[in-house]
């Protein structure tokens, strides 16, 4: 075994953390200007409406422009499936190799369907669109500079987490989670260049909307450990409530084609039709929730009016999605977890049990509950709260409640929603199989295969090839006689059609024990 020395330059991978560095403050750029175009549209409803109220003639003409948008948006959407929802099953696609799209239709259809669909006051998220126009910007500048097919999935994973640092200013989080949830990758390679993409595109959106915190809510710094009963209840909830969630947002498309006699490019019209109402009402409730989220400890602590909010909030999200318009559900997630704390913190006010003081920390805990167990990455919804909220004097009630919510969504059956979304967005579509190569890594497990094999030993995959082994801060060369050891991280390249069977077989034999142990 030879170790390497970390100390010599590695030019290729100097070039790529040069294009990561571009792709980062390009991403920044335009999902900073994606993010300035929706609220400013957002704040132009609201203003509409505010006039409205005064002259109500005009909302005539305001829902015949908004039947107009809507089929607009519908017959977009429908030509060109790629931008559907949130885009992050379609960048996983691309990742995983089971499908690939043009980057510049898919590009600027999501930027203008996007500001459209959301900035019109749609309980829709800009995070997901965020991602996938990252994604877009990664792979451009990729194929512009002709690299290899591992170097572009690379690209397009660090725009996905340059796209959702620069729309939540939350870098660790962003690249945690394109690692965690949609990659599937930590190489050192992937990693570094996915968090310094991050870290670039956040310094570009800090520029334009500051260093405040995304979510600036007010809370108390130390929540007093007699309340802990209470976060665990309230994971409990969450967690069910989240699996409510995830069963009804993938059946909305099989139940819209069967209880709508409307074509899927006229789904809009519903959604932009019944926002007239909402906006006429309940105004601080538009758009992804950020305005409502923030506005919560000041609004009544009237148990029935909260959870008439979270109702309206969870319905009309559906409706919304269902729409099949650009437009993501990561925000809306967390929206709908503070109106449950918020409920659920309100419900305990009036019993006596805690005091008003505390409703903050209830709100903020709830999105991360809500967000880890519908998502199924707590670690990325702990660290994401606590980015957006600017403080790290939580993170013990935020392991609690995320924790909770996610061994009781565990229990009912819960899948990870992005992962459950991109399997339905996959089996619409002809499987594509990527003939080049491609690149993964794996951990090995106590008592798994692989533990204290010799790599000649193993019957390897065909088009597979171990490249490296990581093994605490050694990099090792792999050789036929290299035994592997539990934690040992392997670097694997896989070529052929049937690279994706090889990675499942490449991972069943790293983290399952032989069947000869098993009993």
């Amino acid at each position: 075994m030879t170790r390497l020395h970390f100390g010599k330059l590695n030019f290729s991978n100097i070039r790529q953390i040069g294009r990561a560095i571009v792709i980062g403050i390009v991403t920044g750029l335009l999902v900073s200007v994606f993010r300035l175009l929706i609220q400013s549209a957002l704040s132009g409803v609201i203003a509409c409406f505010q006039y409205f109220h005064h002259h109500p003639w005009w909302l005539v003409p305001w829902a015949v422009g908004s039947v107009v948008i809507a089929l607009l948006l519908g017959r977009m959407s429908q030509k060109n499936p790629n931008i559907k929802g949130s885009g992050i099953p379609q960048v996983e696609g691309q990742l995983t190799g089971q499908f690939d799209e043009q980057w510049w239709p898919v590009l600027w259809r999501k930027f203008v369907g996007g500001i459209f669909g959301i900035g019109s006051g749609l309980f829709l998220g800009r995070e997901g669109p965020s991602i996938q126009l990252g994604a877009t910007i990664g792979q451009g500048l990729a194929e512009h500079n002709h690299v290899t097919k591992i170097e572009r999935r690379v690209g397009i994973a660090s725009g996905a987490a340059a796209g959702l640092s620069a729309a939540f200013n939350a870098p660790i989080a962003s690249s945690m989670f394109i690692l965690e949830e949609v990659y599937h990758n930590f190489s050192p390679l992937v990693w570094l260049s996915v968090f310094i993409s991050a870290v670039c595109a956040n310094g570009v959106s800090m520029t334009f909307f500051g260093l405040r915190p995304d979510l600036d809510l007010p809370h108390q710094v130390l929540f007093p450990a007699n309340q802990y009963i209470h976060l665990l209840i309230l994971g409990i909830i969450l967690g069910i409530l989240g699996r409510v969630y995830q069963y009804t947002i993938l059946r909305l498309g099989t139940w819209s084609r069967k209880v709508t006699w409307l074509k899927p490019a006229w789904y809009p019209v519903v959604p932009f039709l019944l926002v007239i109402p909402i906006a006429w009402y309940w105004p601080v409730t538009l758009g992804g929730g950020n305005n409502l989220i923030v506005s919560l400890p000041h609004l009544s602590l009237s148990i029935p009016f909260l959870f008439g909010i979270l109702l309206l909030r969870f319905v009309f999200s559906m409706i919304s999605y269902g729409s099949e318009i650009p437009g993501g559900i990561f925000l809306p997630i967390l929206t709908l977890g503070a109106v449950i704390g918020a409920c659920y913190c309100a419900t305990l006010i009036s019993l006596g049990l805690v005091s008003k003081a505390y409703l903050g920390n209830y709100i903020i805990y709830a999105m991360a509950g809500y967000f880890a167990c519908i998502s199924k990455a707590p670690f990325t919804a702990i660290l994401l709260i606590t980015e957006m909220v600017g403080s790290m004097t939580h993170l013990m009630p935020l392991a609690v409640v995320a924790v909770a919510a996610y061994v009781v969504n565990d229990v009912l059956g819960g899948l990870p929603v992005y992962m459950a979304m991109f399997n339905n967005f996959i089996h619409r579509r002809p499987r594509k199989e990527l003939s080049g190569m491609t690149q993964m890594t794996v951990s090995i497990f106590a008592g798994a295969t692989l533990d204290g094999k010799l790599i000649k030993d193993f019957v390897w995959p065909k088009g597979s090839l171990v490249l490296a082994i990581y093994r605490g801060e050694e990099e090792l060369v792999p050789r036929g006689q290299t035994k592997l050891q539990v934690g040992d991280t392997l670097v694997i390249q896989l070529t052929g059609h049937h690279h994706l069977e090889n990675q499942h077989l490449i991972n069943q034999a790293a983290h399952h024990a032989r069947p000869s142990q098993e009993h």
